[in-house]
């Protein structure tokens, strides 16, 4: 679906190599129909040693020479980045935004603004930082004008680094809350996993080694089994156990409410950042 698409990405940070990287070793799509554009000299060097696409510092030439433009400027800069849009063909292009608090309606409203109602085809996505490992949760909503067949390309550009879904815009927010932020839950319970282990006599390297691969075996298993989390649980939790004490004490500590807590005001946050 997207071996002869020319790819075009406006900006070339940590999200945007991610989706690059992806699709060259999924060969989803050939280097040579890869472009980047960025205002960094010394970022648009590496990616093109890194992994042979082609570069340049100008959106537009980027832009004119894509079927899919990626949009991964920072939300600061995207309002002037999509009035420079503004004067390619916008008909014959797919515009993919991975900026954060964002909206549709914003994207659409500024590409058509004197276009005489012509059509703007626009995906909004919530990928995830563990695009990098090309193991991300990316969250996929379609603009006004987005086709089926958009939302197609969508999902197999973003499988190439992970797990896709859909959700209506309306959702994004809670998204963010869950799957955008959520890697930085997990690196705590991983940190206080391993700070445990220190506290009761283990080295700092064996005890984040141990955290590490516990979470990283955990979420396999979750996945690969099908199972619901509470009968895994219930597996592990022999009766009189060493793990059900532990799980009092979870409990207790109000763990689950905690990392609830965190995805509600994450949500909220979310949602400001937008209305700002």
């Amino acid at each position: 679906m997207l071996s002869k698409k020319k790819i075009g990405f406006l900006g070339g940070g940590n999200m945007a190599e991610a989706i690059v990287k992806g699709l060259v070793a999924s060969n989803i799509v050939g280097a040579k129909n890869i472009s980047i554009a960025d205002v960094s000299t010394a970022r648009l060097d590496y990616l093109r040693k890194e992994y042979k696409v082609g570069t340049a510092r100008n959106n537009l030439d980027v832009a004119e020479t894509s079927d899919i433009v990626i949009l991964a400027v920072k939300p600061q800069i995207m309002e002037k980045v999509l009035e420079e849009l503004r004067n390619v063909n916008l008909e014959k292009k797919l515009f993919v935004s991975v900026a954060a608090g964002f909206p549709l309606r914003t994207i659409e409203s500024i590409l058509k603004r004197d276009q005489d109602k012509k059509k703007v085809r626009v995906i909004r996505t919530m990928p995830n930082t563990p695009a990098l490992v090309l193991e991300g949760a990316t969250a996929i909503t379609p603009g006004t004008d987005a086709s089926k067949s958009d939302l197609k390309m969508a999902h197999c550009l973003f499988s190439a680094v992970g797990k896709t879904v859909e959700v209506a815009e309306k959702q994004i927010d809670a998204v963010t809350g869950l799957s955008g932020s959520g890697p930085a839950y997990i690196f705590m319970i991983i940190e206080a996993l391993a700070d445990g282990g220190v506290k009761m006599g283990l080295s700092r390297e064996v005890a984040s080694t141990l955290a590490i691969q516990t979470v990283l075996g955990s979420a396999k298993l979750a996945q690969q089994s099908g199972e619901h989390p509470g009968v895994l649980k219930d597996r592990v939790a022999s009766p009189g156990g060493t793990t059900i004490a532990g799980i009092h004490a979870l409990e207790c500590g109000g763990l689950r409410a905690i990392l609830m807590d965190a995805v509600e005001t994450a949500t909220l946050r979310s949602q400001e950042l937008s209305d700002e």
